[in-house]
């Protein structure tokens, strides 16, 4: 029977080998003492099993608090646990359940993050996974040889539809390939979903007449089910081309129902994933996560940047870029979002770092807040990317290009 393996970086009191014993047995037969009806025969065919254990350090003090006595040594391993697939079915929400459960809450350990997993064809052919992706992507928006250029409406509340409409209607103007809501934008009194929708898509059709370049706008339909199944068709019937999910308020499942709908692109924001990884032995590394919103069907899934304006460092970042881009599960890599404090100077690193354009390059005040305005933004981001890919240093780009003077001054401080 095929099997689903699950890496993890565990703490715990107890020798290590009893920990990842213990681990098994709980996201297996659900106790650490055999009961009646347990046969051998069915811990063979359903148990979990430990496939591998392999010792790391030693620490005095625990990560976590345990609700026990300190102990005088804690042991820190990275533990492979593998399952039959017959467990669950190919069911996506009892693989979370499987691979995190109860697992956080054991006294027996002090640390525990999920750090990986991988799923046979058998479970993940079951999914379609993202609909549209890098290349589905690239051909709504016309976009095949840079990185895609996008920004966010800033404010991100208060803004009525109208002023929305004409901030949309100045970039799209400019050039710019991709824009969406906040996720503090939803359906408020000050800005109804449907009449958001309205004026900017007004805006972006229009543009889209006149010139045949048509800019995706990712509007937050993050709500109620039956609210978010309305926002998507509403979106569809404008004439829109991608709708934004807050991942971790709607879940799992509520995402993965509007996925497979299968007619727009899927904006995946993670707002909330600090509580999910920031503790080095608390939560789930982002090669788990995104895996997860793979199987769902998410198209467009946000990493951070260089440099950015969060805890994140930026080989985590890189990390991140690099588990989007692989094909695996189901031969369909994600678009890695670069966002959070990102502006055209970062654009040399991230290069340097990535060697990858398939990015969705998100700029907020780093295109809105150019010292020439918006169009001015866009152009310098472009115009630093260019750079980027021919190999210039940020100096060196500020040196061929006088141009992309304004932007450093501006946002670069502390940038070299």
């Amino acid at each position: 029977m095929e099997r689903v393996t699950a890496t993890y970086l565990i703490e715990t009191h107890l020798p290590v080998a009893k920990a990842a014993a213990t681990l098994a047995g709980e996201q297996s037969s659900g106790t650490f003492v055999a009961v009646p009806g347990e046969t051998a025969e069915l811990r063979q065919r359903f148990a979990a099993r430990v496939e591998s254990i392999t010792e790391l350090e030693s620490v005095a003090v625990c990560s976590l608090p345990t609700g026990r006595a300190p102990a005088s040594l804690y042991r820190r391993a990275e533990v492979v646990v593998s399952w039959s697939i017959e467990n669950f079915g190919t069911n996506l929400a009892a693989l979370v359940s499987t691979l995190q459960g109860n697992l956080y809450e054991l006294a027996q350990f002090s640390g525990l993050k999920l750090v990986d997993f991988d799923v046979p064809m058998s479970f993940a052919g079951a999914f379609r996974g993202p609909a549209f992706g890098i290349d589905g992507c690239r051909h709504l928006t016309g976009v095949m040889d840079r990185p895609l250029i996008g920004t966010i409406i800033k404010p991100s509340i208060g803004l009525t539809p109208e002023q929305t409409a004409l901030m949309v209607k100045e970039l799209v103007e400019a050039g710019i390939d991709f824009l969406k809501d906040d996720e503090l934008m939803a359906d408020p009194p000050h800005s109804p979903f449907a009449a958001r929708v309205d004026a900017v898509m007004r805006v972006i059709n229009d543009h889209a007449q006149r010139t045949g370049k048509k800019a995706m706008y990712a509007f937050n339909i993050s709500d109620e089910h039956d609210a978010m199944q309305r926002h998507y068709d509403k979106v569809v019937s404008a004439g829109g081309t991608c709708v934004m999910l807050s991942l971790n308020s709607v879940g799992l499942v509520g995402s993965k129902r509007i996925c497979d709908r299968g007619q727009l692109p899927i904006h995946g924001h993670r707002n909330g994933w600090g509580m999910l990884n920031r503790h080095p032995l608390l939560g789930i590394e982002f090669t788990a996560y995104q895996k997860f919103w793979r199987l769902a069907g998410v198209d467009q899934l946000h990493v951070n940047g260089i440099a950015n304006k969060f805890w994140e460092p930026d080989d985590s970042v890189v990390r991140s870029i690099a588990a989007c881009l692989a094909t695996e599960p189901l031969g369909k890599p994600l678009i890695p979002v670069v966002s959070s404090g990102q502006w055209g100077g970062q654009a040399p690193e991230t290069w340097r770092r990535t060697r990858t354009k398939d990015l969705l390059y998100m700029a907020g005040g780093g295109i809105q807040a150019h010292p020439d305005g918006p169009t001015a933004g866009v152009r310098s981001l472009r115009l630093w990317w260019q750079a980027a890919v021919e190999g210039l240093s940020f100096a060196d780009a500020v040196a061929k290009y006088p141009e992309l003077a304004k932007s450093a001054a501006k946002f670069g401080q502390g940038t070299s």
